[in-house]
């Protein structure tokens, strides 16, 4: 009985030095913590707001936006365009990350653009 519980302890304790090993050495290559999964959630996120900025219930007030704010519209369009194609194609961390610049660069257009028009920026 014994033999099996020092077994286990043995186990355990090769197991949490294995996930040590594993996260020292992705943090010396300079990867990020964030799973798949996670980086995932993220960049759903951001490509969701982003979306959401471009339709905008104040309508009015772009329909009448001079060139520039139609310019950083079309920007931000393409951006989201964009982002949502990297969405769909990623499958590691590193993707998702480039889907949640493409949606992050996005949102800077839309700021660009409601500075234009005189709207206040939506809060974060």
């Amino acid at each position: 009985m014994g033999y099996v519980v020092l077994l286990a302890l043995l186990l355990i304790a090769g197991a949490a030095f294995a996930v040590v090993v594993q996260r020292r050495s992705r943090r010396a290559r300079g990867d990020s913590d964030l799973s798949d999964l996670d980086a995932e959630v993220e960049a759903s996120g951001w490509v969701l707001r982003l979306g959401a900025s471009l339709s905008v219930p104040e309508a009015r007030i772009w329909a009448g936006a001079g060139e520039t704010a139609t310019r950083a519209l079309t920007d931000a369009a393409e951006c989201h365009r964009a982002a949502g194609a990297r969405l769909s194609a990623a499958h590691t961390a590193d993707e998702y990350a480039e889907a949640t610049r493409a949606a992050k660069e996005g949102l800077a257009h839309i700021a660009t653009a409601r500075a234009a028009l005189g709207v206040a920026a939506v809060a974060a």
